[in-house]
């Protein structure tokens, strides 16, 4: 079974989220691959950087490192659309997460967040969401309702599925249900709401993700080991555990 973390930050500001300390957590962890993004400690046009750190990783291990990109419209829409376009045609990464909670905007801003996210559309990619109660208003799901009700056909990582606000975990899981393109990304969040998410939507719909190194990869892995056993097959286990990133990546 490959397991895949998806939800992984490194940053060229180094400690924690140096690339040389993600690998030794990857090892502790037993995980092969890591769905992996910067960490928002820039100041504007210095996200450049951090994308440019993780297509680096990803060229160095290309067996390990699942490369994503990241926009961010306060530093101006058209830079946005730019790192859309260097993330996903130059660094050939598998999408563009967009974080209206660290980088303070709207997810479904008219004049900030669409254009950008029409951008990411009009790649093919994956469109990934920071839905969480640390900017409830700006993530909420309501609002990843309306992107995914405008582009169909595009992916959206729902990442962290609200953490641990039991709230907003069920409102992710009742707009997923409407919105068949949406994929939860369980990290950052409890035992409870990951059950509830596969029992609603289905082992298909939910992905293991850890936050590192916000959270310790090795520890979230055993929490889902442990929960998954007796709730869920072997098959469906593999599937959330690495298997439904495999195949939405076409690994």
């Amino acid at each position: 079974m490959m397991i895949v973390d998806a939800d992984t930050h490194i940053a060229p500001t180094g400690g924690a989220f140096s690339l040389e300390e993600h690998l030794k957590r990857m090892e502790r962890s037993g995980v092969d691959k890591t769905l992996t993004w910067l960490k928002p400690d820039y100041l504007g046009e210095g996200i450049e950087a951090h994308n440019r750190y993780v297509y680096d990783a990803m060229r160095r291990y290309p067996d390990k490192i699942l490369g994503f990109g990241w926009a961010d419209p306060t530093v101006s829409v058209e830079h946005a659309k730019r790192m859309v376009k260097v993330c996903t045609q130059e660094y050939g990464f598998y999408g563009v997460k967009l974080n209206g909670a660290q980088n303070s905007y709207t997810i479904d801003d008219p004049m900030l967040a669409l254009p950008v996210i029409e951008e990411i559309a009009k790649t093919g990619k994956i469109l990934a969401f920071h839905i969480g109660p640390d900017a409830y208003e700006r993530t909420h799901p309501l609002r990843a309702r309306k992107v995914a009700q405008l582009y169909p056909e595009m992916t959206i990582l729902m990442v962290h599925m609200g953490m641990t606000d039991w709230d907003m975990n069920c409102a992710v899981v009742e707009v997923a249900q409407e919105c068949p393109n949406m994929v939860l990304i369980g990290s950052a969040t409890d035992d409870k709401a990951i059950l509830h998410a596969i029992t609603t939507l289905g082992a298909e719909r939910v992905c293991f993700g850890s936050d590192a190194p916000f959270r310790r990869p090795h520890v979230v892995k055993a929490m889902y080991d442990a929960l998954l056993q007796d709730e869920v097959t072997a098959t469906e286990a593999a599937q959330i555990m690495g298997g439904n990133i495999a195949r939405l990546f076409k690994l």
